[in-house]
């Protein structure tokens, strides 16, 4: 049996990278997914994947800042399925350089995209999930939720403060029957993570190849990047968690950069 066979899935920032990954592995495990990002058009791939497969999707334009926007998102969810299972805040930036040169502005930017997202698709999400009583709300940590390198202040900063909204929502949802749990990976060869690559190299005056074995990759077992696959099967798992046995948890997935 399909592992979220009926069950209604939102994922932000699902247009690419590991959100894509998430949202069509969801749909194959029998999800209907609101595919959800900035444009329909950044959507557009990711829904005809799902639906080409055999599943089914709905494209949502969100911007994970904007409080009206993520409302009416939810909103549309509810009113053409009926209820909202599975809510994950995966959208996300980056911005590399060192805090006594950080400006206001980017901290910000990072701040709203990360956290501030993460908490307005969660009040979003637990208003339905709270009235249905049952959900599951997952979060897109990273290793950098639950400890630190340089060059990445505002991104730390939000990750770490998005594990704590994480176990804010375990202890409140549990009487609504509600889980929440945050996935932290370690470095994907995503989009964003390879926009990084030569922003490090120069800020670092290192080769990429430097960045790559020295910097994202040396504290790994294996000298191994966690892939896409990997962190949408530990999403599968957690939304399929039958109890709240297993919530208010971060679970990593790093080839062992960060071992708890």
């Amino acid at each position: 049996m399909k592992r979220l066979q009926q069950q209604t899935a939102l994922v932000t920032g699902a247009g690419r990278g590991i959100g894509r990954a998430i949202a069509e592995h969801f749909a194959r495990e029998g999800a209907r997914v609101a595919v959800a990002d900035l444009t329909l058009d950044s959507v557009a791939d990711t829904v005809a994947a799902i639906e080409q497969a055999g599943g089914t999707a709905m494209s949502l334009a969100m911007d994970v800042t904007d409080e009206a926007a993520v409302s009416q998102g939810v909103a549309a969810i509810v009113e053409k399925w009926g209820r909202l299972d599975i809510a994950l805040a995966n959208a996300g930036i980056q911005h590399i350089g060192p805090v006594h040169k950080l400006a206001y502005a980017e901290w910000s930017k990072v701040m709203r995209v990360h956290l501030d997202g993460a908490f307005l698709v969660t009040r979003a999400a637990l208003q339905q999930m709270y009235e249905q009583n049952s959900g599951t709300m997952l979060y897109m940590g990273s290793v950098h939720s639950l400890e630190a390198s340089p060059l990445k202040a505002p991104y730390v900063a939000a990750k770490h403060g998005m594990l704590g909204l994480c176990r804010a929502v375990a202890k409140e949802g549990a009487e609504f029957g509600v889980r929440s749990n945050i996935i932290c990976p370690g470095f994907v060869r995503t989009p964003l993570v390879d926009k990084q690559i030569p922003e490090q190299a120069k800020e670092l005056g290192i080769s990429e190849q430097d960045v790559i074995s020295k910097i994202m990759l040396k504290n790994t077992v294996d000298g191994e990047f966690t892939t896409v696959d990997d962190v949408s099967e530990l999403a599968v798992h957690l939304a399929a968690f039958p109890s709240n046995a297993l919530t208010g948890q971060s679970m990593v997935v790093s080839h062992g950069w960060h071992m708890q």
